[in-house]
């Protein structure tokens, strides 16, 4: 029978997730960011990271603010709702952080060619900007075939990725929905995986659904259940995106005082995910929750 993966926040960050370590998340642009994941990193105070992702919004700011990071490699970091963030943007004007820059494409081919088990993956994209004369891992070529110029991206193989979604059983199979961004690619990508999960359901629930399956249970090195875990963030069918606390941090990071004023309260005075949605109240929860559903229609997988 299959051995339960079902961890604590903790002790999946302390298994799995060692200073310097790189680590993908963020990975469906503005959906499913896995906060809770994020914040345990702070709280266990990992160090000289490197984080990878296209839009992680504000939670590579949150961990760059830590002290935990060496280096992003990404599209963008930054708050969709106002613009640039402050700790990114200290990190990057005192040194103190190294930034490979990315396109959304050129991440997602990175991705795409480590989940392949191939060094580079060729790419019609990023060919007559500067991202050539920046970034190391592209380079242009000829294609052997056409003739045609093409720029050659480097494969990405993170040591691990964390992803929050809807729901996964105890052995890491797991469905997610909505936008999944390159959750798949960088799952396979990836050395390890940890789930953070809104729900733990049976596998008879998951199974019912084989489509929905992320990634096989089998490559998965640790489940969490985390209600909650992507918030503000939106999660697909659970909560909406929570904007008051997108521009609630635009100001409490604003300064470095600032900052760990907010940090204090919102990550290391958080024990689990009981304490966070007790801080966030009933109905500040309420607000956010789901009012109107749009179920898919059922498939049948009869034979």
């Amino acid at each position: 029978m299959a051995e339960s993966k079902l961890l604590p926040l903790s002790e999946a960050i302390d298994r799995f997730v060692s200073d310097g370590s790189s680590i993908a998340m963020g990975l469906a642009q503005e959906t499913l960011i896995p906060f809770a994941a994020g914040h345990e990193l702070i709280r266990r105070k990992k160090r000289r990271l490197t984080l990878i992702g296209p839009i992680s919004d504000i939670l590579f700011d949150q961990i760059i603010g830590a002290g935990c990071v060496r280096q992003i490699r990404a599209a963008w970091v930054g708050n969709v709702i106002t613009g640039s963030s402050y700790n990114f943007r200290r990190a990057v004007e005192t040194g103190a952080l190294e930034m490979e820059d990315h396109s959304n494409l050129t991440l997602a081919m990175a991705l795409r060619a480590g989940a392949m088990g191939v060094p580079f993956m060729p790419a019609g994209t990023a060919l007559g900007s500067d991202l050539l004369k920046i970034n190391t891992c592209l380079k242009a070529m000829t294609c052997p075939f056409s003739g045609d110029t093409l720029t050659a991206v480097a494969a990405l193989r993170p040591d691990v990725s964390i992803i929050h979604l809807q729901r996964a059983d105890e052995f890491g199979n797991a469905h997610a929905w909505g936008n999944l961004g390159l959750i798949r690619d960088a799952c396979m990508a990836s050395r390890h995986i940890i789930i953070t999960a809104e729900e733990i359901v049976s596998r008879e629930i998951i199974s019912r659904d084989p489509n929905r399956v992320i990634t096989p249970g089998y490559r998965v090195s640790a489940v969490v259940h985390a209600p909650w875990g992507g918030h503000p963030s939106p999660v697909p069918g659970y909560y909406n995106r929570d904007h008051q606390g997108f521009l609630d941090y635009r100001t409490a990071s604003k300064t470095p005082q600032a900052f760990d004023d907010w940090q204090k309260k919102w990550v290391l005075g958080i024990r689990n995910w009981k304490d966070y949605t007790k801080l966030l109240g009933d109905q500040r929860m309420a607000a956010l929750a789901i009012k109107h559903h749009d179920l898919s229609e059922p498939v049948d997988y009869g034979y």
